[in-house]
Parts: C-alpha cells; structure tokens; sequence
C-alpha cells in the first residue's frame, strides 16, 4: 500500500467519558504498522487521566486550548503550537484547564496491537493517585 487519503467525514470516531478520539491512522483505519495518529478533543474540565503504553513512544502536540500536561511527575501547561515527547512506558496524562474544548494530536509509534495503540491505565495506583 502506498497510502490512503483520510477525508474527515469517513474518519473513524469515539466518544468517551473523558473526551473525543479521531483516529486518523491505525491499522483498522489506513494499514498502518508505525504511527498511530489520533486527534483528541477533551471537554473544559476533563482528561486522560495518567495512563503509559508500555511498548510505544509518543509525541502530544496542542492544536487548540489550553492543556495541563503531566510527564512523569512533572507539570507543564501547554497551549497552541507546545508539544510534548514522551518516551516508552513513561506514566503521563493530559487535563483540559481552559474554558474551551481542547484539541490535540497525539502520535504514537510503532502499531501495537490491532487498533496500534496499547494503555495501560495508573491512574489509581501511587503516587498518580495522589498528585492532582
């Protein structure tokens, strides 16, 4: 495969508690097997609570809004234009602080799995338990 067009209207979504997925490259979605794009739109007052993907690297880029952004146990805010490397199962998470929705693209590589994206949620476990 050399590639494949990803028109928004035909881009595969998700809705969960924390926020909106738009998953723009995946193996379901494109066949992809190293990046796993996603943009992600968190509601004012709302994240991804502090999770790790064991076996990826990825870098979180802020489109839009105003976002606190953990890696490891230090905190940063970021707003347009910041980004973040985090490496391979390094504990992060990502807060909406702003008033607004927030909109990020969070890239991820390589594919793991059949969705190209593992997690594994810490957010109950010390010390994320208790930094925020």
């Amino acid at each position: 495969m050399i590639g494949k067009f990803m028109l928004s209207a035909d881009t595969p979504q998700e809705t969960l508690d924390w926020g909106k997925l738009k998953w723009m490259s995946s193996p379901p979605a494109t066949g992809a097997g190293q990046l796993t794009v996603i943009e992600v739109s968190l509601a004012p007052g709302h994240g991804h609570n502090f999770h790790k993907h064991p076996d990826q690297e990825e870098v979180i880029y802020c489109v839009a809004g105003e976002v606190e952004q953990w890696l490891g146990k230090e905190k940063r805010v970021m707003g347009p234009g910041d980004s973040v490397f985090i490496g391979a199962d390094v504990v992060h998470a990502t807060f909406n602080i702003g008033d607004h929705e927030a909109t990020l693209l969070a890239i991820l590589g390589p594919c793991v799995g059949d969705m190209g994206y593992e997690i594994e949620d810490v957010a109950d476990k010390v010390p994320w338990n208790g930094l925020r």
